[in-house]
């Protein structure tokens, strides 16, 4: 077992990690809108540019377990993004000027989306690889989700605190700013004091069939397709949030609040959700999570001008049921890829590679069909917006109907290994 310091220095960087790609999911949309691009236009590169991930991303697999451990391994793929995800985010939110803002924005995606997609896809990997222990891969994944929730919270608070004072464009250049020594402190806290893969396995041997060895595992495409769904519903709320709160709730400036109660309760809800699945099953603990966040999130479609304390409370329910989102499903993968494990060790980074790719792939069609689906629905950013309408309808009854489809697939569906593995073991075919 992992002692806690261990454990904390693996998951240091997850939280510069979490950091960067909320501002890009959160800020992105509302700070390009008010430079002057449309709603349509945005979602269409944030999906473009999500897209184009589908071709560096089997690149990033075949390097994930390729690298051999005397020269990294895994943890070399973690800081060859640190220069890649510090220039990318830079250039996000310092576009150099209105003539060049479109082709700014798709340089400054691929740079972040190519650092984000080689941080995490080595840094799940590496945690993958951890342990052969079916509970301490929950306990692995669990730290991870905790880091990450810090890293969260910091850009939760920090870019809008910012943003509140100095104005968007100075506040999210001064966050970009002291962002990048931050990543660079927590990636030489994993790569130097973190712990190394279990198994010392030799490099798997390059092949473009390799790539997508996990696609013939059955129970990898059911798990896949649940957490695919799942992702899109949990992406569109936070693809929509600022215009909500500023046009809906008409408290922007409680906008920090907002995303600190939901990260905080989904923080400590992630002990619960850990010891739940112990008892219960894995599956068994994401499920309920999900009917959770439906029931709680559901009431936010009548929410309006001055319901500030009752979407805090839509936010603490939502945000617990969040916190088995953080750190179930990874712990499920975890678990699926002793499948395919062979001579060579476990294919950690090609199953890690296409989850990411996949929970890149959930944000980028939130982004492209909600932003367009709103510009079509006549609205407008700034415009008053009360409970019931267009805004207020697909940010909040469109992730439910999403969401309750991934339950509903996930309670049809047999995908939990080790907990109940021997009656689960005749449906894997």
């Amino acid at each position: 077992m992992l002692t806690k310091t261990a454990l904390a220095a693996y998951a240091a960087v997850a939280l510069p990690i979490a950091a960067a790609a909320l501002p890009v999911h959160v800020q992105v949309p509302k700070f390009y809108s008010v430079l002057g691009l449309d709603l349509a236009m945005i979602g269409a590169v944030l999906l473009g540019v999500r897209l184009l991930d589908a071709v560096s991303d089997p690149l990033l697999v075949a390097l994930a377990d390729r690298v051999p451990r005397c020269y990294g391994g895994h943890k070399a793929m973690i800081a060859g993004a640190v220069p890649l995800l510090a220039a990318g985010l830079w250039l996000l939110f310092n576009p150099p000027g209105q003539a060049s803002l479109l082709p700014c924005l798709i340089a400054a995606l691929i740079l972040t989306y190519a650092g984000l997609s080689a941080a995490s896809i080595g840094h799940m990997a590496l945690g993958s690889a951890l342990s052969r222990d079916y509970a301490e891969r929950t306990r692995i994944t669990a730290t991870r989700g905790v880091a990450a929730l810090a890293g969260v919270l910091c850009a939760a608070v920090i870019p809008e605190w910012l943003v509140q004072r100095q104005g968007a464009a100075d506040g999210l250049a001064w966050f970009a700013l002291g962002y990048v020594p931050v990543l660079v402190l927590a990636a030489v806290i994993t790569l130097r004091a973190g712990p190394a893969s279990a198994v010392d396995a030799p490099p798997r041997a390059v092949s473009f069939t390799a790539l997508f060895l996990p696609l013939r595992n059955p129970r990898f495409r059911r798990l896949a397709l649940v957490f695919l769904i799942n992702g899109v519903a949990a992406a569109v709320p936070a693809t929509l949030l600022l215009f909500f709160a500023a046009d809906v709730l008409q408290r922007a400036d409680l906008t920090p609040l907002f995303l600190l109660v939901y990260f905080i309760a989904g923080a400590a809800g992630m002990p619960f959700w850990v010891r739940f699945a112990v008892r219960a099953g894995k599956v068994c603990a994401w499920l309920l999570a999900m009917v959770m966040a439906v029931a709680a999130f559901v009431w936010a479609a009548f929410l309006g001008a001055g319901d500030a304390a009752a979407f805090v409370a839509v936010c603490v329910l939502s945000g617990f049921a969040f916190g088995a989102d953080l750190a179930l499903p990874a712990s499920l993968l975890a678990d699926l890829i002793d499948d395919d494990e062979d001579a060579c060790g476990r294919p950690d980074g090609a199953y890690f590679g296409l989850w990411h790719l996949l929970e890149k792939l959930a944000l980028a069609l939130a982004a492209g069909i909600t932003l367009p689906l709103l510009q079509w629905l006549g609205y407008q950013p700034g415009s008053a917006a009360g409970a019931g309408s267009a805004l207020s309808l697909v940010y909040a009854l469109l992730p439910c109907v999403i969401k309750l489809s991934a339950a509903a697939l996930l309670a049809l569906t047999v995908i939990d290994t080790g907990h109940v593995a021997e009656s689960l073991k005749g449906s894997d075919t």
